[in-house]
Formats: structure tokens, C-alpha cells, sequence
């Protein structure tokens, strides 16, 4: 079970990315009071989580009734998170971000960030979205099962804790700090895609 923790941990912190959240948070939030950012923080964390956890319990049904085996989905969600690892290691999804970020600070009628672009998609993305639920068609049984929601939750508090914190981290780390945090994980991220991938094949051609 403690394996399993950590593979569903490790494989959620590096998709969801609290450590490339909290500079672009930082941003977006700059103009607002502590207290402000602190309740745009919870709010985002709360949705997104809602989201993952609509996607965890009733994503494989959602497969069966569009007629796409669960095998397809695997290997098409190993190709999907290799990409985003790709942009993690070359730095084109912290640009994407930045770039959006930047769009959503440049329209002034817009002040709650917690929704759009926090929540979704930068939180509970195409690639959160798609590893939960790649976790939970992997799991057997009420107990694995837990334990997959278990290390989801854990993940997103780490964010929570990384958005709270996100102004008074980035003054401490730096942005050379967080880009090579960000690559690290995009090469473990580029790992697990392929093993995605390769279980997915494997189960088609047994």
C-alpha cells in the first residue's frame, strides 16, 4: 500500500506541479491583499479537487459509455502526459502559463483567478484529469482505491500550502530554482508516461 501511495503521489505532484503553480499564482494575485490570495487559494484547490474527484469515481463509466476501452485510454494518456513532460523539460508549459497569466492580468474586470485559470486548467487540467483516472482504472478494491484518493488529496494540499505561500517562496527560491525543479520533474514525469504507454501495449497484445 505504501508503494502504491508513493508511485500515485509522485505521479500527481509531478502532473499538477504545486512548485510551477505558485510563481504564476504569485503573479496573477500581485494587486491583491494576503487575505484575498489566501481565499482565492482555497477556493481553486476546493474546485479543482471536485473536479478530480468527479473524474477518479465516475471516469471509467464515462469511458464505457463513449466505447473506448480502458487499454486505448492508457496508452493515449501515456502519449499525452510524455507531451507534457516534453514542455515541462524544455520550459514551454511554464511559458503557456506565464502567457495565459499574463492575459488574465490584462483584463481588469477580472479579479477572482480561483476558477479560471487556477482550478482549471492549471490545477485539474487535460493531465490531471487523465492520470487520475489512468490511477484509478490500476487499482483493485476499496483499499487501493483510498489510497489513490488518499495521495490526491495529499497533492492538493502540498498546492494549497505552495499557492499560500507562493509570494514569500518565490522570494526565497528564485526563478532558476523553480526551472530546475520544473525540468527534474519533467524528465521523472517522461518516465512514468512510457511505462503508461508500454502497460497499455502490453495488455492489447497479450
Amino acid at each position: 500500500m505504501l508503494e502504491l501511495f508513493l508511485s500515485a503521489f509522485i505521479t500527481l505532484f509531478v502532473v499538477i506541479d504545486p512548485p510551477g503553480c505558485a510563481p504564476i499564482y504569485a503573479g496573477l494575485v500581485s494587486k491583491a491583499t494576503q487575505k484575498q490570495a489566501t481565499a482565492m487559494a482555497v477556493r481553486a484547490s476546493f474546485i479543482a479537487a471536485i473536479i478530480l474527484l468527479i473524474f477518479a469515481l465516475f471516469g471509467e463509466a464515462l469511458l464505457g459509455a463513449l466505447h473506448i476501452e480502458l487499454n486505448s485510454f492508457r496508452i493515449a494518456g501515456g502519449i499525452m502526459l510524455f507531451l507534457i513532460a516534453l514542455d515541462m523539460v524544455f520550459e514551454k508549459r511554464t511559458q503557456r502559463r506565464e502567457e495565459r497569466a499574463e492575459k488574465i492580468k490584462a483584463t481588469p474586470e477580472v479579479e477572482d483567478v480561483s476558477v479560471f485559470p487556477m482550478a482549471m486548467p492549471m490545477i485539474a487540467g487535460p493531465g490531471s484529469i487523465a492520470t487520475i483516472m489512468l490511477l484509478m482504472s490500476r487499482a483493485q478494491g476499496t483499499d487501493q482505491t483510498l489510497v489513490i484518493l488518499g495521495a490526491l488529496a495529499a497533492v492538493l494540499l502540498l498546492t494549497l500550502f505552495a499557492l499560500v505561500a507562493a509570494r514569500p517562496l518565490m522570494a526565497l527560491l528564485g526563478d532558476r530554482v523553480e526551472a530546475v525543479i520544473t525540468r527534474l520533474l519533467g524528465v521523472l514525469l517522461a518516465a512514468l508516461a512510457a511505462q503508461y504507454v508500454i502497460d497499455g501495449l502490453k495488455a492489447v497484445l497479450a
